[in-house]
């Protein structure tokens, strides 16, 4: 009995030296939640921190740091000179880049980040349109935490099916694999407001170009299987029959959220590339306007034709802008190599066919129920 009781008191102080110890250690610590970057001077990297300190009364206040280096490992040691404790990255959620700085390469970037043991391959990686700094240093009345605040924003948005998610692990996948490229979410500041303006679209670590949150949707269908997120498009009037409406205006809008999504890629001619897309939408329909009454089953009928067609010729525009620009962020590349034995297929081989690339799209679309209709 006497031998258990010395055990458990030493198990006892055991534990309350380890949370003294850790007390210390936040005390002693500034921990970076979010880092920018962007070019500084004659092409030098500019890391802006956000860092979180907290004081002996456990309340935490957050810096903003900056400084400048040859490497981003060289920011790091200013960034820690310049900060009141010591700088621990182990609660590092998030990495923005600048527009500038994205478009001539981040892989570099991707692989430090991959060989550090103490970033989660949950962090997330987002671009900002301009330059990182002017965004994390801006004065927000309404945040108090601007790294937590963007990290949040990002979170959810992936969460809702809103954007591609953009996890250190996906795009280091989307990186290091031949026949498709990374794509991940574009975030714009105006004035005190911080959005989600699109996505940005890389060819291998360099992104060469942009597409809006409407046109991301298709980008995602594409990427991932949809189950909760929302969309909202414009059908030509011109395209609904006269039994839907009898004087239909230029422009119809119809917002809808996908309930299940299902597609099927057949690589039909290997040579040119040939691509036969079946995409099987099941939607339910929240708003439509002007109002059609689509309580009536041939009109619902109608309405599921118009909208395949019209999602089709969207997403036939989105492929051709970005073969337009030779990013590949839907995968064709994966699709085809799979799809052709021993291919040998390269980055550089891969991205010339694409650019010749023709996709035969189908969109089957099943109105499972009316929404607010019923």
């Amino acid at each position: 009995m006497k031998k258990c009781c010395v055990i458990l008191l030493s198990l006892f102080l055991c534990v309350g030296l380890a949370a003294c110890a850790e007390t210390k250690l936040l005390e002693r610590v500034g921990l970076v939640t979010l880092v920018g970057y962007d070019f500084g001077k004659e092409e030098a990297v500019e890391t802006t921190a956000v860092v979180r300190q907290v004081s002996t009364e456990l309340q935490s206040k957050v810096a903003i740091i900056t400084a400048e280096n040859a490497t981003t490992q060289g920011t790091r040691a200013k960034v820690n000179n310049r900060a009141a404790e010591k700088i621990m990255s182990g609660q590092l959620r998030g990495v923005l880049f600048g527009e500038e700085f994205a478009s001539a390469g981040i892989g570099h970037n991707i692989e430090t980040s991959l060989r550090n043991s103490t970033i989660s391959g949950a962090m997330l990686l987002a671009v900002v349109e301009g330059e990182t700094r002017p965004m994390l240093e801006y004065p927000y009345p309404e945040i108090d935490d601007i790294g937590e605040h963007i990290y949040k924003l990002l979170k959810q948005n992936i969460a809702s099916e809103q954007v591609v998610s953009s996890t250190l692990h996906e795009v280091a996948h989307d990186y290091y694999s031949v026949g498709r490229d990374v794509a991940i979410p574009l975030l714009n500041r105006d004035e005190e407001l911080i959005e989600i303006s699109g996505i940005a679209l890389f060819r291998r670590d360099k992104m060469v170009g942009k597409l809006s949150v409407e046109d991301s949707f298709y980008v995602k269908l594409m990427r991932d299987n949809y189950h909760a997120g929302s969309y909202e498009m414009k059908l030509k009037g011109e395209d609904l029959p006269t039994s839907l409406l009898k004087d239909p205006p230029d422009e119809i809008n119809v917002v809808f959220d996908p309930i299940k999504t299902r597609k099927d890629v057949k690589l039909v001619n290997p040579t040119t590339p040939e691509f036969d897309l079946h995409i099987t939408v099941q939607v339910r329909l929240l708003e439509i306007k002007p109002n059609i009454n689509v309580g009536e089953v041939k009109n619902a009928e109608e309405l599921e034709k118009v909208i395949g067609t019209g999602l089709s010729a969207e997403l036939s525009r989105v492929i051709a802008d970005c073969q337009e620009i030779g990013s590949d962020v839907f995968g064709f590349g994966e699709f085809y190599r799979s799809s052709v034995r021993h291919s040998e297929l390269t980055e550089e081989k891969w991205h010339a066919m694409f650019k010749e690339m023709k996709v035969n799209i189908d969109f089957d679309v099943t109105l499972l129920r009316s929404g607010i209709f019923e």
